[in-house]
Parts: C-alpha cells; sequence; structure tokens
C-alpha cells in the first residue's frame, strides 16, 4: 500500500518535470531564434527604405533585361568600353603610384644617410693625453643602392670577393696588351676581377678566354669615346663607369690594361682611406713627399722659401672605397673632362691635392701613397731595379708600364724576367722611350 503510493508520486514528480523541461526547451528554442532574426534582418522583416529601393532597382534591370533583349548588347559593350577606360586609368595609377614610392625611398635614403652621419659624428669627446690623440681617416662607405644598376648588382654578387674586385676597361684597340694582363691575373690566382668592355669584339674576346666581362648598355656620349679614343680618352672613361660600382657598395681596384699582376694586391691593401693609389714617384722623397727648397736671392734674407712636393698619384691603378668623399673625386673630375681639354692624371691629382681657398672648396678625401717598389712603376723598374742586385731579387705585386710607349714589348719582358727567370730580359731596352 505505502509501495503504490509512493509509485503514483513519483510518477506525477515525473511528468511535471518533463513538461518542466519541454517549457524549458521552448523557452530556449525561442529565444535562439530571437537571436538569429535579430542578426539576420537588424532592420526588420520588412526591411528598409533602401532595401526596398533596392529590390525595385533589381526588379527594373530584370524586367529591362527580358522585354529589351537588344538593348542588352549595346549595354554589354559599353560596360567593356567603360571597363577597358578604367583598366587604363589603374595602369596610370599604378604608375604614379610607383614613382611616389621610388621618390618616397629617396627620401628615406637621404635621411637615413643624415643619421647616419650623425652616428659616425657622435657625442663630443674630450681630447686625451698628449700624442694619444687620433683623427678619423676613413669614412663610413655608402649604402648600396642595387636600382642603379641591377643588371651589374647581379653580375658583381658571383664576381667580387669581399665586396671588392679589379676593374679594368678595354676596347679592341688593346686587346694584345689585354690578353697579357688577364693571363698574368689568372697566374697568380686572382678570381675577383671584370673586364669592362668598350665594343663587342673585346666582349667576344673575353667570353671565349673565360674572362668574367661587362658590357654597358648603349650610352651615345660613351660608346662614341669607347670604340674610336685613344689612350687618353678612354682612361677618361674610367672616372664615369665606376661611380654604378661604389653606389653599389663595391671597393674596386681600378687597373689599366698595361699592367703585369705577379702577387695578388689585396694582400697589401690598408683599406684605410678613401684613396689608395700608386705613385709615379721613383724614390722615397719623390713617392712620398718632401721639403722643396725655392731659392730667390733677391729677397735677400728670406731668399729661401719651403714647398711641399709630391709626384703625382697614377691615376691608371688605384684603390677606391665606396664613400662620399670617393663619389664626389669621381664626380669632379668626369665633370671637368667632360668640360676640358685635359689629361685625366692631372686633373685626378688636381682634385686630390688642391687645398679650400676663396670660393673654391677642395675635396677632403683621405689618401695613401703605396709601396713604390711592391706596385712598381716602369720608370722605377728600368732605372733602378734592374741595376741592382739586391732589388732585382724582390718581387713586386705589379708592374705598370706607364712611363713608356713600348708596352706591349716590355709587358712580356717583365713576365719573362719574374716569371720565367730570364735573367737578361730587360737588358735591351733603354731607360728611356727613345
Amino acid at each position: 500500500m505505502y509501495g503504490g503510493r509512493r509509485d503514483g508520486s513519483l510518477m506525477r514528480n515525473y511528468g511535471q518535470s518533463l513538461r518542466g523541461s519541454k517549457i524549458a526547451i521552448a523557452v530556449g528554442i525561442g529565444i535562439f531564434l530571437g537571436f538569429v532574426c535579430a542578426f539576420m534582418f537588424p532592420h526588420g522583416f520588412f526591411g528598409s527604405d533602401s532595401q526596398l529601393q533596392g529590390h525595385t532597382r533589381i526588379s527594373k534591370i530584370a524586367s529591362q533585361v527580358v522585354s529589351a533583349p537588344c538593348e542588352s548588347n549595346e549595354k554589354i559593350n559599353t560596360l567593356k568600353m567603360e571597363l577597358i577606360s578604367i583598366s587604363e586609368k589603374n595602369a596610370n595609377l599604378r604608375k604614379q603610384v610607383k614613382e611616389l614610392t621610388e621618390k618616397l625611398q629617396w627620401a628615406q635614403q637621404g635621411t637615413d644617410q643624415a643619421q647616419k652621419q650623425v652616428l659616425v659624428l657622435g657625442e663630443k669627446q674630450k681630447a686625451g693625453p698628449f700624442g694619444m690623440v687620433k683623427s678619423a681617416r676613413t669614412n663610413p662607405t655608402v649604402a648600396p643602392d642595387e636600382s642603379v644598376n641591377p643588371r651589374l648588382a647581379k653580375l658583381l654578387e658571383g664576381v667580387a670577393v669581399k665586396k671588392e674586385l679589379i676593374v679594368t676597361l678595354a676596347n679592341s684597340n688593346v686587346k694584345k696588351m689585354l690578353e697579357v694582363w688577364f693571363t698574368s691575373i689568372k697566374r697568380v690566382g686572382i678570381t675577383n676581377y671584370l673586364v669592362v668592355a668598350l665594343d663587342d669584339e673585346v666582349e667576344d674576346f673575353c667570353k671565349s678566354n673565360k674572362v668574367p666581362v661587362y658590357k654597358r648598355d648603349p650610352d651615345e656620349g660613351i660608346d662614341s669615346i669607347a670604340k674610336t679614343g685613344g689612350n687618353h680618352a678612354v682612361s677618361g672613361l674610367k672616372f664615369r663607369v665606376l661611380r654604378e660600382f661604389l653606389q653599389l657598395g663595391y671597393s674596386v681596384l681600378l687597373s689599366d690594361v698595361d699592367i703585369v699582376y705577379l702577387q695578388n694586391p689585396f694582400d697589401h691593401i690598408y683599406r684605410d682611406s678613401d684613396i689608395e693609389s700608386m705613385s709615379d714617384g721613383h724614390d722615397n722623397m719623390t713617392a712620398y713627399g718632401f721639403n722643396d727648397v725655392f731659392d730667390e736671392p733677391a729677397m735677400g734674407w728670406s731668399q729661401y722659401a719651403h714647398t711641399m712636393r709630391i709626384w703625382v698619384y697614377n691615376s691608371g691603378f688605384f684603390y677606391i672605397r665606396p664613400t662620399f668623399p670617393a663619389i664626389e673625386l669621381l664626380d669632379r673630375v668626369a665633370g671637368r673632362l667632360s668640360r676640358e681639354k685635359a689629361w685625366d692624371q692631372a686633373v685626378f691629382n688636381e682634385e686630390l691635392f688642391y687645398p679650400s681657398y676663396l670660393r673654391y672648396d677642395g675635396l677632403y678625401a683621405s689618401r695613401r701613397t703605396m709601396d713604390f717598389y711592391n706596385f712598381m712603376n716602369s720608370k722605377v723598374l728600368f732605372k733602378t731595379v734592374r741595376h741592382d742586385a739586391i732589388l732585382r731579387k724582390h718581387k713586386p705585386v705589379i708592374v705598370h708600364l706607364n712611363y713608356h710607349p713600348d708596352k706591349l714589348l716590355r709587358m712580356n719582358a717583365v713576365v719573362e724576367f719574374y716569371v720565367n727567370g730570364k735573367q737578361d730580359a730587360l737588358a735591351p731596352f733603354p731607360l728611356g722611350s727613345g
């Protein structure tokens, strides 16, 4: 009896619980559907005026398409024309965006350089003890800019070693000397060198001999000189051509073709200056500088005037770093050679050594003179070395046949003497060019 009453009570409770659960589920579903409708139809089921207008427009367009099939082709053609016009406008806009982006990059580079200059200058410092103060000699290198010449930039990545290389300019007039030049380089084991071919014949010649070569894009101003110009005219071109190498961030050992390589020059360069050049001097005084006294007896007590002298740097063999003073030097020399009938070596030295005066601003580039026995000119060789038993045993890094016109004969003699050991190979040649 008690058991039956308990069972009935349990059944009633279960029925009430079930009905309560169904109500709760229904309420939950209603709330969920309310959220869904509110999300899907934020403006109500009947929509706003703009939606009604949109539906009306769509209906009108549909009715027009159905009612006027002939007009559809005309509208399609019109749309096509509009699409073409818009595409052209987009192309022009893209071009403008590209140009503006490039200008912005240039401006940012200028800002970056200014910031770098400030960093280089640094904060003011106190001078140290006597004899311990050293000024800065090495200018910072420029930020490489591959946009100057992407083709050359890609080539240099595979040729240069530690961002430096030997570069020479050559046309077909010096092809035989060029062969002696690159043969001596290969013999020493130098790999980071490049010939800038000034005509197609030299380019083909280098390729056939597996010599790294680069031919510039056509340039009327350069090509006219490159193909027909003599030694001095072609020599002047190097200052314009080298600029791109420096802008790309590479240090260049500029070399004329009348040079025989006997050691790797990169093992003997200091790299502490903007310009490091061989000298036309033939002894310690002329190569490295001396106090030359000018005597004018009419001045009486002050008849002796002291002057500083140094023989010129050779513009046919110098190491130049990618710095602002170095690039400014190239610009100055190239600019003057385009306006004046002058010898490039004279202009090269004037711009390097003339100080600022009056309204003239001198070039503030650091300089170093190379060891004239290691980087030997032909006057040193034929005036001194070949007659000295001790100096004859010294092997120079390079020999530059700059003082003599019979260059090819003397280049071959240098090879015979230093490479093949022929002791009398230099004897037949006179000291001078007679």
